[in-house]
This record gives structure tokens, sequence and C-alpha cells, in this order.
């Protein structure tokens, strides 16, 4: 089939950190054993945590309902294995914080084994994607669990409920995978190809699109070439190649690159027709929809120099991250940080015993050399950031006014709301200055002010 799309365009800015996907790119997906323990936080995604179903005592099945949603933009919460609820209390989070989540003792007899609940225990038979409705379908997704597996875990549900007067032409699916060392969406894409063009097609028909687009870096020409492979020449997907440039993943940057269309600050990508989900968003869809399972597990990149064996890895949700880390042989000797995610925007690990969240894209070990981090100097104006920086911002100026703490001018006069924080200004910077960091401070300060009494 002819592309559908334009290609060798781009976004402007942005930077080029070195790939480190050598170390998991060629590695084939294993499964973690299962442990003895699992900690399911209540609120692993963004919006109102979800509402515990059960209680201490209660014995549970692989993929049961143990968390319902608690509003709208909340989702719900099952079981990743057969066991039975130890506590629902205060757990340590991956940040340090403590987080109210639901523990799971696993049971050592179980074989673990997912069935389908409705072949299991003789519920009504499930409506076939394609026979539901829009509202169906919304409900559906929002009790299946599934959240963006691209690290936000925004409930995929709310993206969804589109507004009668929007129209969704286009279903862009991303597949960049642009931070460095993550290598879990192109294993995905190679190993489950099929998965990922069922997913496309479920949800291209459920939102109406007459496209879909499947964003891949050019980096990775096996994911490209299994893709295609997979492809039914009728099918109105294609698979487009990207430059290799760092944010390529962002939503703004990936519409930017596909569509050569720009969104206004504010916006969504629906205002402009656009439906964007991971490609781990699209093969949960597809699993849910055809196999009946929820989202009790996902594939996490395991790499960095802090670690002894490097893999791509099905964990289950609640997972504690030391026992990951020790399945692959421990942290070296020298390992000084531990981060969920990828380098740019990942969040450092406070605990190893914090669990595998929705959200866990990769876990990342580094050493002293990569994190020792070098003298900071006086900005010397030479605009590196401001040429990194692919929403137009100033991170220079929002910088010297966060170290001022000036949050408010930052807001005003700078839109310091509108940067992602990826982190291309501080890589980009000669003088060392930790100017996401700076912005990130700032943005929590201003979310967390409290109203001024009249």
């Amino acid at each position: 089939m002819l592309s559908l799309f334009s290609f060798g365009q781009s976004f402007a800015h942005g930077v080029h950190p070195p790939h480190h996907k050598e170390q998991t790119e060629d590695l084939p997906i294993q499964r973690v054993p299962f442990v003895s323990r699992y900690v399911m936080p209540l609120g692993q995604h963004i919006g109102v945590p979800a509402q515990a179903v059960v209680a201490v005592g209660d014995s549970v099945y692989r993929g049961q309902l143990i968390a319902k949603p608690n509003g709208f933009i909340s989702t719900a919460l099952h079981s990743p294995v057969s066991g039975k609820v130890v506590d629902i209390g205060m757990h340590r989070y991956v940040d340090g914080s403590f987080k109210a989540a639901i523990e799971i003792a696993a049971d050592p007899y179980s074989t673990q084994q997912f069935i389908d609940p409705v072949t299991a225990y003789g519920e009504a038979n499930r409506l076939a994607a394609e026979q539901m409705t829009r509202e169906q379908f919304i409900d559906a997704v929002q009790m299946s669990g599934i959240v963006g597996m691209g690290g936000a875990a925004f409930p995929s549900h709310v993206k969804y409920s589109i507004p009668d007067e929007q129209e969704i032409t286009d279903l862009l699916v991303n597949g960049a995978e642009c931070e460095p060392f993550l290598t879990n969406d192109h294993r995905l894409m190679v190993e489950r190809p099929e998965a990922v063009i069922r997913g496309c097609e479920i949800l291209r028909q459920q939102l109406g699109a007459q496209r879909v687009a499947i964003g891949v870096e050019e980096n990775k020409p096996e994911s490209i070439a299994q893709l295609r492979q997979y492809i039914n020449p009728e099918m109105p997907i294609d698979v487009v190649p990207l430059e290799v440039k760092y944010p390529q993943g962002a939503e703004k940057m990936l519409i930017k690159s596909i569509y050569n269309k720009d969104l206004p600050a504010g916006q969504l990508p629906r205002d402009i027709g656009i439906a964007v989900n991971n490609v781990g968003t699209i093969v949960a869809l597809a699993d849910y929809f055809d196999q009946g399972m929820p989202l009790i597990e996902r594939i996490v990149t395991l790499s960095g120099p802090g670690v002894e064996q490097p893999a791509n890895l099905v964990v289950p949700i609640g997972t504690p991250i030391r026992d990951v880390l020790d399945f692959a042989g421990g942290l070296k000797k020298h390992t000084r940080e531990v981060i969920m995610g990828g380098p740019m925007m990942g969040m450092p690990i406070a605990d190893l015993d914090a669990p595998v969240l929705k959200g866990t894209s990769g876990i990342l070990a580094f050493t002293h050399k990569e994190t020792a981090r070098p003298p900071e100097y006086p900005c010397i104006r030479c605009a590196r950031c401001l040429e990194a920086c692919p929403y137009f911002l100033n991170p220079s100026r929002l910088a010297l006014l966060g170290k001022a703490r000036l949050f408010d001018d930052m807001q005003e006069k700078y839109q310091v709301m509108d940067c992602v924080e990826c982190g291309a200004c501080t890589y980009a910077c000669p003088s060392n200055i930790p100017i996401v960091q700076l912005i990130r401070t700032a943005k929590d300060n201003l979310r967390n002010k409290k109203p001024a009494k009249v």
C-alpha cells in the first residue's frame, strides 16, 4: 500500500543523546518468575486513586478485580496473582512516600495461569469489541485498568471519551521509544506485531478513525519490518519511519513529524482530530478484548551500566523492584543509582522494595561514573538550551527565575507549565546547570500553592 503520510520531516530543535540500546535491543522477552508478595498501589495512575473492593483475608485469583474506579478519571486494579490479601494500608512508593496499597501474598501452590473468567466462571458472554457501542467500550476499558504505557499512566478510557462535536480522523500509535536504553516497545513490536495490528484495528473502529500511523524511529529497522509484514494491504495502517531524535516520542513532536501539524498550547490531540496511544497500550487493548486479560503485567527493560544481566522482562505489576533485579543477577558493586523509566525523564527509585507500576517502562542502574554531578558554572548565554527545547521556551531564563524562586513570573511571563520536563535543555547545557530540575521544582510549587485568603 502506498504511504498515506509524508516521510523525512521532523520537528524543530531537540537533541541527539547516545542510544545505548545495544545492551537489550536483541534480547527476547523473558518472563520473571512469580515471587511471594505483591504490592498494588491504589493510585498508580493519573487521577483519583481506585477504591479497594477486597478485604484483608480474602482469597483472590489472578486477574480478579481488587479495586474499582473511584471517579471518571480513575481506573480499576486487578490482582496480578492468585493468593490472599494480607494488608490494605500505607506502603512505600517509588519516590519514597507512603501511599495506600493492597498487599497480596501469592499462593505457592498455584500455577498462576491466567484464565479468562468468562470461560472459567460461567459469567455472561463478553461482547466482542466490534459489537460494543462507544459507551460500552469506554466502560470496558476503564474496568480493564488500562492506562498509557509510555510512562504517564493516564487512564486510557478518558482519552477515548471524545465529545460529540469532535471527530477523530487519525489514530497515531507511538512506537518511537526515543528514551536511551529502553527497548521494551521495540521488542513488543518485534515479537507481537499481530497484537499491535489487532489493537490498532479495535481502537480505529471504535474511534471512527479513517487511518492509522505507527511512528517508529529508524534505529529500529526490525520493528518496522515486522509490523509491515503483518499489515494487510486492505488495512488503512502505515508504519512511518522517524528521524532518530529526542524527544521524538512526545505527542506534539510525533504529530509534527508525521502530519506536519502544530498542536497549539493548551489543546489536546483530539482537538485537531488525532488520538495518540503508546504501542504498549494498543497491545493491552488487544489482550483484554480478545483474551479477557486486564492490565496485570507489562514489559520492562532492565538495563544500564550497573545491571549484571540486562534483559527485557514480562513483570507482574506489583512485583518488588528488588526481586526483578535479583532475577537478573542483581546490581554491580559500584552501582550508585537506580531509576524508573528512561534517563532523560525517569524517576530515581528511593526504595528497591517499592513495586513495579503500570507505568514502569524501564529499570535502569547507573554507577558513580554516570551519576557523578559535574561542577556547575554560570550561564554563558550560549542559547543551546533554546536550540534544544522542542517547545520553544526559554529554559535559561526559567532556570534563573527558578533559582530566585520567582515562580509566579515563570508562570505568568514565560509559560513554565507548557514545559513537559523532557530534559533536552539540561542535556544541552555546557555549564551543567540542572535546568529541568529547577523547572520541575517551580511547577511543583505552583501546583501546591494555596490560594490567597480574601
